[in-house]
């Protein structure tokens, strides 16, 4: 039994079998956008640990960052001992981020935990309780997280939820067009979108609104901009407070530092992590500071919020990125990655959609193009296929049919080439068609 073998059966022995396997390959080492297994093998990632590793695996400056923290401070926790790193990640975030004319932030461990704690300011900051949420929306695991989720099978056996949460329809323009002009379906979705606060949940009631401008798990798909343009002066208008999730779309992923810089809206609050800490688990909550300092004093933080081995790490990313000009790189990996699949879309049948926002890009795979009947199945082998073929992938979309890039940007030219052919061949032979 080959040593990736030996380490699956322990990890069946011991981890719950709750704990997902999205692709069965494994790790012992990493280096920019090549993880090497336990076996040895050398592995093009195109997963980037779900939208984690936009500065590549292991950046020189990060490693030196957490090493030199390691060994002046670990932790205090910040409620107790304030230390200097976290305000210098905060002020570094303020900086890349401003909300409005004074901006303060709040670092968490994670997406999840930044989700949870932007819901409870929202809800002092107006003294009200409802939230709207959209669906096929991903905003993490833990409870309130989980109900602001749409996909089912991330929620199976898990409730009661949440009470007061609505969720709407996503303006999915690839899945609900109905044969509409772009302008035609903002326009009907953004009626769509007001006879909410008629019939589905008083506004006077809602605290907040979530949205992430590039779904994530629910496969890349971006809302319109005049849609949230629209949303935006939606939430002016009753008072509601705007949560932009940027948990996977920040950092450059879309080709700017936050993907609400596309939108020419500003939001109230926003939440970060996934990039953000180049692998160490570190997050954040941003906003409006009247907003941030409603909460009261003890209802949010945490134990581990803003450790400070964790914000060095996060600290020395940003300052690694800037220093590479990480949108450009982006800019560039999203034009090989774009190129390479319109043209794979023009040969290949099963491939029903192209979707996503500069390097955050994906394809849907279908049995039937005119009713895009999704294909689940042929996604699975894929992934499979392509992990013979030394390439990790993962896949997305409420019906798991999306095959997602989310290599690191700092990926070699030679490294992202080779891994598109090998997705382009192993589709090819799967699917059947020609390859060119």
């Amino acid at each position: 039994m080959d040593k990736n073998a030996i380490i699956h059966e322990r990890r069946k022995s011991v981890v719950p079998r709750g704990v997902g396997v999205f692709n069965p390959a494994t790790a012992e080492s990493a280096r920019n956008a090549i993880v090497t297994d336990v076996d040895g093998r050398e592995l093009i990632d195109f997963a980037g640990g779900i939208g984690v590793q936009n500065a590549g695996h292991c950046p020189e400056p990060v490693v030196e960052a957490i090493r030199n923290q390691a060994q002046k401070l670990i932790h205090t926790c910040f409620n107790v001992a304030t230390y200097d790193v976290y305000m210098e990640l905060a002020e570094e975030l303020i900086a890349l981020f401003p909300h409005g004319d004074h901006t303060k932030v709040m670092l968490t461990t994670t997406g999840a935990e930044s989700v949870e704690n932007a819901v409870k300011i929202a809800r002092q900051y107006t003294g009200r309780s409802a939230i709207v949420a959209f669906t096929d929306g991903f905003h993490g695991r833990s409870m309130m997280a989980m109900t602001l989720t749409s996909k089912v099978s991330y929620k199976i056996g898990c409730g009661p939820f949440a009470p007061d949460v609505y969720h709407l329809q996503y303006p999915n323009y690839y899945r609900y067009n109905d044969g509409l002009s772009l302008d035609d379906f903002v326009a009907r979705e953004t009626r769509r979108l007001r006879e909410s606060l008629i019939n589905r949940v008083d506004p006077k009631n809602v605290a907040a609104v979530i949205i992430e401008l590039v779904q994530g798990e629910g496969g890349f798909v971006e809302a319109p901009v005049s849609y949230i343009q629209e949303l935006r002066k939606v939430c002016d208008e009753y008072g509601i407070v705007l949560i932009i999730d940027e948990v996977q779309t920040g950092f450059g992923r879309t080709c700017k530092w936050g993907a609400y810089q596309h939108y020419g809206i500003t939001p109230d609050i926003s939440v970060w992590a996934k990039s953000m800490g180049a692998g160490m688990p570190i997050g954040c909550v941003m906003g409006k500071a009247e907003i941030m300092d409603s909460a009261m004093p003890g209802t949010i933080g945490g134990t581990y919020l803003g450790n400070p081995v964790c914000a060095a790490a996060a600290l020395a990313n940003i300052r690694f990125m800037k220093s590479i000009d990480i949108n450009s790189r982006a800019e560039h990996v999203a034009e090989i990655v774009r190129s390479r699949f319109e043209n794979m879309k023009s040969r290949i049948p099963v491939i029903g959609s192209i979707q996503g926002l500069g390097a955050m890009l994906a394809f849907s795979l279908v049995k039937n193009k005119q009713h895009q009947e999704p294909d689940a199945d042929l996604t699975r082998k894929l992934v499979l296929a392509c992990l013979d073929r030394g390439l990790i992938l993962i896949s997305a979309g409420v019906y798991g049919n999306v095959i997602r890039i989310l290599s690191p940007l700092t990926i070699s030219d030679d490294h992202l080439k080779r891994g598109l052919d090998i997705l382009d061949e192993e589709l090819v032979r799967l699917a059947g068609s020609s390859h060119k």
